[in-house]
């Protein structure tokens, strides 16, 4: 796979693990609705997955009460949340030695770009980046297809055959095959074998060493 020339990367569960810090802040939006969670670990499934739509999928909220909790989502998240995550081992290795084989970086996230850009800056990545793409704080461009078509305009890409889309959920998969481009799931993440397969992934990394042989091997 090392003629793709172009690497776009999923933020949460693939570059980073931020499980405290997005149930933390979900459980903080459901408390302000009367909803007390004992077990942060239940509320995993909103990790990778646009939020607002989670709110609606898990807990059945309407579309006025989803738009609600997004918000009291990000009282605690913009503050605390955002920095309660981790840089997965192996990763800063893996943009360097990608970056040094001369491939063109790029972040496509559905978290609002405000934020994906002030955690690559706090965990020293921002520099392996040459575009960061991400969703507006009105709930523009959440869904996972319209943040990769968003980038490779933004950087000029029209040979979408060069470009691949890493990710570990489901949508980071189907946004690529909506947009034309092949797909790389990571087990590591919060996604697994069968929902992967399932979706398409076109190659499957079980870790951050065979994702970068996946990436670079010759």
């Amino acid at each position: 796979m090392n003629h793709y020339t172009t690497v776009l990367f999923d933020l949460d569960g693939t570059l980073t693990d931020p499980k405290v810090g997005i149930t933390s802040s979900v459980a903080y939006a459901l408390k302000s609705f009367g909803i007390a969670v004992e077990d942060l670990d239940s509320l995993r499934p909103f990790i990778g997955p646009p939020l607002k739509e989670s709110f609606m999928v898990y807990y059945g909220f309407s579309d006025e009460q989803a738009s609600e909790a997004v918000s009291k989502y990000r009282e605690y998240f913009s503050v605390t949340g955002i920095f309660e995550n981790e840089v997965y081992e192996g990763i800063p290795e893996l943009l360097s030695a990608l970056k040094c084989a001369g491939r063109r970086v790029i972040l496509a996230t559905s978290k609002p770009k405000i934020y994906a850009e002030q955690i690559l800056e706090h965990f020293g990545l921002a520099k392996y980046f040459d575009y960061v793409a991400g969703s507006e704080l009105d709930g523009t461009r959440v869904k996972k297809a319209e943040v990769i078509d968003y980038a490779l305009a933004q950087v000029g890409i029209a040979d979408r055959s060069c470009a691949v889309m890493v990710g570990d959920r489901l949508h980071d998969i189907l946004g690529a095959k909506e947009t034309g481009l092949p797909s790389i799931g990571v087990l590591y993440g919060y996604g697994n074998r069968p929902e992967l397969e399932t979706a398409g992934a076109d190659r499957i990394a079980a870790d951050v060493a065979e994702l970068e042989r996946l990436l670079l091997q010759s």
